[in-house]
């Protein structure tokens, strides 16, 4: 929390800087809730912060103290973002203009809850189905060695009894658009990339499926899969 003297300085009162990081925790949670979990941009928040404000130190205090309030009153960290690369322009190769750092970073919000309390406070079972097939798309991509082409992807999961051409499923609705939020949550990145025949896709493992929290229960549900095929193969 901002001291007086740090409030002194950029010259703001205790009473608004609270209003302001208020507005940051409900446009957080709406955005989250809004968007099915795809991240905030850092730029989205400044943006309510200086509407009516100009001091330049404002922002990281604001967004900084709203972070520390949405963990200890929802158990939510909100976890920064950053792009470690450029994305690729439409001739397949990466693009020479690096974002800038405050247009790459953006935010999403991570429940530190107990599983138990979590699974049962909080997750909404409606939305389920969405997490089974982002860890099965992950988990698809993690065993290809972090990278898997469009084609092979596709490929995969159609063994799994999921089409490409679906626009109907009867849990997922439109396949394509299901895949494609991964991409908007920064669970995959998907670039497009010039080979002997032509340009084609490619998804890879983006920030958040990278994450520890992620990685290590997909590591522990491969290993538990491997284990599963062994033992039916050996009876």
């Amino acid at each position: 929390m901002a001291t007086s003297d740090e409030l002194a300085q950029i010259d703001i009162s205790t009473e608004e800087k609270d209003k302001l990081v208020a507005e940051v925790m409900r446009y957080a949670l709406f955005k989250t809730h809004q968007n099915s979990g795809c991240p905030i941009k850092r730029e989205e928040l400044t943006q309510i912060i200086t509407k009516n404000y100009r001091q330049r130190a404002l922002p990281a205090l604001v967004i900084k103290e709203a972070g520390d309030r949405l963990a200890a009153t929802f158990g939510y960290e909100m976890r920064e973002l950053q792009r470690t690369r450029a994305t690729s322009t439409r001739s397949g190769r990466p693009s020479s203009q690096q974002p800038s750092n405050q247009d790459a970073k953006s935010y999403v919000l991570v429940s530190k809850l107990d599983p138990e309390v979590y699974s049962k406070y909080v997750e909404d079972t409606e939305r389920a189905h969405v997490s089974g097939f982002a860890f099965v798309v992950i988990s698809i991509v993690h065993v290809a060695g972090g990278k898997i082409s469009e084609e092979d992807l596709w490929r995969q999961l159609k063994r799994l009894g999921l089409n490409e051409t679906d626009e109907n499923h009867p849990v997922l609705g439109n396949n394509k658009q299901a895949l494609e939020l991964l991409v908007q949550q920064r669970y995959l990145l998907k670039e497009k990339i010039a080979g002997p025949e032509g340009h084609s896709m490619v998804y890879e493992l983006a920030e958040r499926a990278l994450d520890e929290s992620i990685s290590s229960k997909l590591k522990e549900y491969i290993s538990q899969q491997v284990v599963g095929v062994s033992t039916a193969t050996a009876e």
